[in-house]
């Protein structure tokens, strides 16, 4: 149906299209109707938004003049003026910018454009740290070059003479709220990045607007904006890949169209224009170039990697306690159990409601834990307005947001609440506080990890919010209010006399105004910087805030943190779980594609979505199927809502024997992935990658999202029809081994059809080339694989050779007391293994398997993982085929 595909929120169980019109209905028990209500974000009538007319016509503005050319070894800089009478589109035009371009890497150049005395808003250093650096252009892969009026400038790939950007031909426009910047691009492009999105994950190019704005974004539905922003795309054409970040914290329409030619638009709310340009020449090389900036993505704990159990509704302690005992009857292996904000007394953070006493809790956390399981709990920015210590701490510490100067009262689970200003130099403080009283090892709810949610921060009341304590459904017309602030000639901190509610170009936020249903944008944070500037960087300071104060509860333990929103950088502090989605075929689909944007383009390794869907009530057939999927996400968790069909795995047989089979592929697997998420924090090289990253100078492989390569070697190809036992998939041109049957496919470059994969399987294939160490056995914890041996799978290429890596270390410390580098080679017959030994480990590798063109061949080995050796397998005992 039409209405499907439009932006759609909730009231109760009821859809609602942006027109409002029903889609799907439900009756909601009255005792649950408040609940639902909240739950499903309480969507209701405002104006929709629209795109203000501009004063003037875009391509009537007279763009700008260089001068002041100079040309360095290390880069360019020019001044930059404008070139004719302002046209204030969207409002002031900036009569003088600065243009620098600086050579930093021979893969990464860095231009910016900057007003003259630095007032503009930057997205602050502590918040992004900027990678420095300086070589001499001509050791760059990259050039850049400028025409001086109208000023346009260029960058190229020098040994192509490639233009990979050119704003030739559309004039920019920098005002003191809006700037516009166009680059022409090839005909048809293949275009990955700009999340957080739904959309294909080779995004439309024609009439296609990605919005980046963070939002409450319920169903996670395509074409809208969602809950993190993340401005960098990949650009891959036949010879080679690029990337470019846009390094801005603004929202933003980016539009990628063919109006005047193909091209790639950005229109924001402010800042300034901050590129990197990244020069591949690999879609890997890429990657490994943006996690410079970035950031290295965090090194997860070992446990991190189980199977997580959590369901919004768990109505006390003792059910919680229940679904543990009924996976261990069920002979399901559970890693660690979560509870969501149902623990709290009332939703308000840092309590504990009656039916989840202190003691109680300590005893089902102390139970985990006797069982080497783990325990998480959710935590959300908004702090109950009430009189309770986690309110009046924060208050007298004066590290919430203020109005007026008084504390700004929005609407959230509790009620009328207040939201930590995470640039206050007193909030870390303030939240190790809490999480040090409330989270004691001794005396508190000892959690092993964290759940952070509604930070982007979401906000019940619609605007403009005037009533938080009555009304948090108003439907009043947005109202224009002009910000009085000033701020210091170069503070970088924002232009004083800015609209910061209603500014003249409204991007297409899929629920309207910019402050609608979160925290209103023209709040100033301390330190000066507004709301409106920084809005898309809360989420991500509170995951940093959050991470420390973990850190600072348990020194030296690696803290597994997940959050829901997310800007560059994120992922060196947290994981991020792809948010509130439903429990339907296409999810199950979508959320492959979604998965790939952040372990693939955005350095946020850590990610899944909710098996099995979280919203609505999913089927027996589609929660297996996810099960197996969810196997292959390197987060791993089954949640669902109240007023749905309770989904643990253990509910259907046919489920449970789908987990079984599931968990245990995957912890045997577990140290082969866990050296792959080393990597990634190593050097940024993705966990997980999609088919063109692998295999780019293959066009076939530019549009799939439904298939991924699961670390460097195994390709998942998952089933995604609904209530089918038949996948068409893609193999490159290159050998494959089916990881089941240990049988050699010969990939040609085309489409196979396997019409008969059972509920509980799921199509994997080694790459030819690989080895891959597995555990010989599974376990029911991350503990208890840790004492299982390994065997080696040598899946041989076309000469007779193969290599792999394990990396090893404790799997919980900050700093290692040793860590284990091994590299496996295998060269026709002769297998050996080299590296470096520093962590201690009493297991081996006790067999090692060779595939080939004829029946794989099983030999004994017996050989420990503390020092070098090689063999002739031919001299080994064969102990199965």
């Amino acid at each position: 149906m039409d209405t499907l595909v439009t932006t759609f929120d909730y009231i109760g169980q009821t859809w609602l299209s942006n027109n409002g019109s029903s889609i799907v209905t439900s009756v909601m028990p009255a005792s649950v109707t408040l609940f639902q209500t909240s739950i499903f974000f309480l969507w209701s009538c405002f104006l929709p938004w629209s795109i203000s007319v501009p004063l003037k016509r875009a391509a009537d503005c007279p763009g700008y003049k260089a001068s002041n050319i100079n040309q360095t070894n290390g880069g360019l800089t020019a001044d930059l003026s404008l070139a004719g009478s302002p046209c204030n589109v969207y409002g002031q035009d900036l009569p003088d910018l600065k243009f620098v371009a600086e050579y930093q890497t021979d893969s990464r150049l860095h231009v910016i454009i900057y007003d003259k005395d630095e007032d503009v808003y930057q997205v602050p250093e502590f918040v992004v740290p900027r990678p420095t650096g300086s070589i001499n252009a001509d050791d760059s892969l990259l050039e850049v070059s400028v025409v001086e009026e109208p000023f346009s400038f260029e960058v190229t790939r020098k040994s192509s003479k490639e233009v990979l950007f050119s704003t030739k031909g559309s004039e920019i426009i920098f005002e003191n709220q809006y700037w516009r910047l166009r680059t022409s691009l090839p005909d048809n492009p293949s275009l990955y990045g700009l999340g957080e999105h739904t959309d294909p994950l080779r995004v439309p190019t024609s009439d296609y607007v990605r919005t980046l704005w963070a939002r409450d974004a319920g169903a996670v539905p395509e074409n809208s904006n969602l809950y993190g922003s993340h401005p960098v795309y990949y650009e891959h054409r036949a010879n080679a890949t690029h990337g470019v970040l846009l390094l801005n914290s603004n929202g933003m329409d980016i539009k990628i169209n063919t109006d005047g030619g193909q091209g790639l638009e950005y229109n924001v709310l402010g800042g300034v224009i901050d590129l990197y340009f990244l020069a591949g020449p690999s879609p890997i090389d890429v990657a490994r170039e943006y996690s410079e900036i970035s950031l290295k993505p965090v090194m997860m704990p070992y446990w991190s990697f189980g199977f997580h159990q959590c369901r919004f509704g768990y109505s006390s302690v003792d059910e919680v306690a229940a679904v543990v005992a009924n996976f261990s009857a069920a002979n399901i292996p559970l890693e660690t159990m979560w509870t969501d904000i149902d623990y709290m007394d009332s939703y308000k953070v840092f309590t504990l409601g009656a039916k989840f006493p202190l003691e109680g809790m300590r005893t089902l956390v102390n139970n985990l834990h006797a069982n080497d399981q783990h325990y998480i709990v959710m935590v959300d920015p908004a702090v109950a307005y009430q009189d309770y210590p986690a309110f009046n701490n924060g208050k007298d510490a004066g590290i919430f947001l203020q109005q007026n100067g008084s504390i700004y009262k929005g609407r959230v689970w509790p009620g009328v609440t207040a939201f930590p200003d995470w640039f206050h130099d007193k909030t870390q403080g303030y939240w190790d506080n809490e999480f040090e009283t409330f989270f004691s090892a001794s005396d508190g709810v000892d959690i092993d990890g964290l759940w952070i949610d509604m930070n982007e921060p979401s906000n019940f009341c619609v605007w403009p919010c005037s009533n938080p304590e009555t009304d948090s459904a108003s439907s009043d017309i947005v109202q224009t209010l002009l910000s009085k602030r000033q701020g210091a000639s170069g503070s970088k901190i924002g232009l004083p006399g800015r609209n910061l509610i209603d500014p003249a170009y409204q991007i297409r936020n899929a629920i309207g105004s910019i402050s609608n249903k979160t925290a209103r944008t023209d709040l100033i944070h301390y330190g000066g910087y507004a709301e409106y500037d920084t809005h898309n960087l809360y989420g991500t300071m509170m995951s940093k805030t959050s991470r420390n104060s973990m850190l600072a509860r348990r020194p030296g333990r690696r803290p597994l943190v997940i959050t829901r929103s997310t800007y560059v950088g994120a992922g060196s502090y947290v994981g991020h779980w792809l948010g509130d989605n439903v429990s339907a075929w296409d999810q199950y689909r979508i959320s492959i594609r979604h998965l790939l944007q952040f372990v693939s383009f955005f350095q946020v390794p850590m990610v899944g979505a909710d098996v099995c869907g979280f919203l609505g009530s999913t089927t027996e057939t589609l929660c297996a199927r996810w099960t197996v999927l969810g196997a292959f996400y390197p987060f791993y968790r089954n949640h669902n809502v109240p007023d749905s069909v309770p989904q643990e795995p253990y509910r259907w047989e046919s489920v449970a024997a789908a987990a079984r089979k599931a968990i245990d592929l995957r912890y045997r697997l577990l140290d082969y992935i866990y050296t792959a998420m080393h990597q990634q924090t190593i050097d940024g090289t993705p966990m997980l990658s999609p088919l063109w990253f692998q295999y780019p100078t293959d066009p076939s492989t530019n549009a799939i999202d439904t298939q991924f390569f699961y670390g460097p070697s195994l390709l998942v190809s998952p089933v995604t029809d609904a209530d089918s036992t038949t996948v068409t998939f893609y193999l490159p041109s290159d050998i494959f081994y089916d990881l089941f049957t240990l049988k050699q496919v010969v990939g040609t470059g085309s489409s196979i059809t396997n019409s008969s994969v059972p509920f509980a399987d799921i199509p994997v294939h080694i790459r030819g080339g690989s080895i891959i160490p597995a555990r010989v056995n599974s376990a029911n914890t991350t503990t208890a694989v840790r004492k299982e041996d390994f065997e080696l799978l040598v899946a041989t290429d076309k000469d007779g050779k193969a290599s792999g890596s394990l990396y090893l270390d404790d799997g919980d410390s900050l700093v290692q007391a040793g860590t284990s580098d091994i590299e496996f080679q295998y060269d026709n017959g002769k297998i050996s293994m080299d590296g470096t030994f520093g962590y201690k480990t009493d297991v081996g590798v006790s067999s090692v398997t060779v595939l080939g063109s004829e029946s794989a061949v099983k030999y004994e080995l017996n050989e420990g993982l503390d020092g070098q050796w090689e063999h002739d397998v031919g001299s080994l005992k064969v102990v199965g085929l």
